[in-house]
C-alpha cells in the first residue's frame, strides 16, 4: 500500500509538472556566470581569448527525493572579421537534465552565432547581437510508472500520454561590453535576451494548446580592481517567464598569487551569491594556466527548508580559455576585443 501511494503521488507530481512546467522557470544554474550562452546568446565571446569551453554539473534536492541532475556543456570560438575591429563568435550549448523516479529527461542542442560590432577606435566598446536555436527532446521512462491499472492488468491507463517528443526552440539576445575605467582589465557588460520566441508546443499529453512561455533575461557584470593584486567581480541575472520571476546576484573577490601582476600563477576567488527567496550560494573558484575550477553549494532558505533541512544542491564547473597559436589575427594580438 505504501508503495502504491508513493508511486501514485509521483504520478500526480509528474502530471502536474508536465502540464504546468510551461509556466515555471527554466532549468537554471547557481554558477550562471559559467553558462553565458544559456543566459543570453549575446554574451557568447565576451571573454579574453580566442576560444572557451565550459562544463557545469549540478545535483539538487538529493536530500528530499530522487532529485535533479543537470549538465551544461558550451563552447565558443571568437575570430575577427573584416578590416575593422569587429568580431564574430561561433558556438554551441548542450544541456542535459534528469529528475525523478520516472527519469524525466530533457536534452537540448543549440548552435550559437554572435556578431560583435566595435563602436570605438580608441577603447573596448562593443555592441553584440546573438542568435541561438536548435532541438529539444523531453522524455520519461514509462515502465517505471505504476498506477492502479498495472495491478488490474490494464497497463498504466494513460493512453493519451506520449513519453517522448521533440521540438524546435530559439533565443535572441543583445549585449553591450566596454571598459569601466582606463584600466583595460576593468570591464562591464549589460545584456538582455528573449528566449523561446518560437513558443514551442510542450506537452506529454499531445495538447497543442500548451506552449512554452517566452522568457526575458536581463544580465549585468562589473569587474574592477581593488589593489594591484586583487579585484572584485559582480554579476547578476533577472529572469521573467510569464508571472514567474527569479533574481540571482552576488560578488567574488579575486586575489592574484605568484608570478607577476599580468601573468599570475593562480587567481583564487571567494564570494557569495543570493537567489532571492530561495538560497544563499557560497562560491570558491581557482584560475590556473587557462583552467578555471569552481565549486558552489545552495543553502536553501525557501519554504521547502523544513523538509530539506537547508540542503539544496551543489555544483562543480570546469572551463578552459585559450588562444590559437601562431594565428596572426588572434585576440592575443588585438588591441581592441570583446572581453570581461
Amino acid at each position: 500500500m505504501k508503495t502504491l501511494l508513493k508511486h501514485t503521488g509521483f504520478i500526480l507530481l509528474l502530471l502536474l509538472t508536465t502540464q504546468s512546467s510551461v509556466r515555471a522557470q527554466d532549468i537554471h544554474f547557481s554558477q550562471f556566470f559559467e553558462t553565458p550562452v544559456l543566459r543570453n546568446p549575446g554574451l557568447a565571446g565576451i571573454f579574453t581569448g580566442d576560444y572557451r569551453v565550459q562544463a557545469v554539473y549540478r545535483d539538487q534536492w538529493r536530500s528530499v527525493t530522487d532529485g535533479y541532475k543537470t549538465v551544461s556543456l558550451n563552447g565558443e570560438y571568437k575570430l575577427p572579421i573584416g578590416k575593422m575591429d569587429d568580431f564574430i563568435t561561433l558556438g554551441g550549448q548542450v544541456l542535459f537534465d534528469r529528475a525523478g523516479t520516472a527519469s524525466l529527461t530533457q536534452t537540448s542542442l543549440m548552435p550559437v552565432l554572435n556578431y560583435h560590432k566595435s563602436l570605438s577606435t580608441e577603447k573596448n566598446r562593443y555592441l553584440s547581437l546573438g542568435f541561438m536555436g536548435g532541438v529539444v527532446n523531453r522524455n520519461f521512462d514509462r515502465s517505471k510508472m505504476i498506477t492502479d491499472g498495472n495491478y488490474n492488468g490494464g497497463g498504466d491507463n494513460e493512453p493519451t500520454v506520449a513519453p517522448n517528443y521533440t521540438y524546435l526552440d530559439g533565443s535572441v539576445g543583445m549585449s553591450f561590453n566596454s571598459n569601466l575605467t582606463d584600466d583595460p582589465e576593468d570591464n562591464y557588460y549589460l545584456g538582455v535576451a528573449y528566449h523561446h520566441f518560437t513558443k514551442p508546443r510542450n506537452s506529454f499529453f499531445r495538447d497543442p494548446s500548451i506552449e512554452l512561455n517566452p522568457k526575458w533575461v536581463g544580465s549585468a557584470g562589473f569587474r574592477f580592481g581593488v589593489t594591484e593584486w586583487s579585484y572584485i567581480t559582480i554579476q547578476a541575472d533577472h529572469s521573467m517567464q510569464k508571472k514567474y520571476q527569479e533574481t540571482i546576484t552576488g560578488a567574488m573577490y579575486g586575489l592574484k598569487l605568484g608570478g607577476d601582476i599580468d601573468n599570475p600563477d593562480y587567481v583564487v576567488h571567494g564570494g557569495l551569491f543570493l537567489r532571492w527567496s530561495d538560497a544563499f550560494i557560497p562560491v570558491v573558484k581557482v584560475d590556473y594556466n587557462g583552467f578555471t575550477f569552481a565549486f558552489s553549494y545552495d543553502v536553501n532558505i525557501s519554504k521547502l527548508k523544513p523538509a530539506s533541512l537547508g540542503r539544496g544542491g551543489f555544483e562543480f564547473s570546469l572551463s578552459y580559455t585559450g588562444f590559437v597559436p601562431h594565428r596572426n589575427n588572434s585576440a592575443l594580438n588585438a588591441v581592441l576585443c570583446p572581453r570581461f
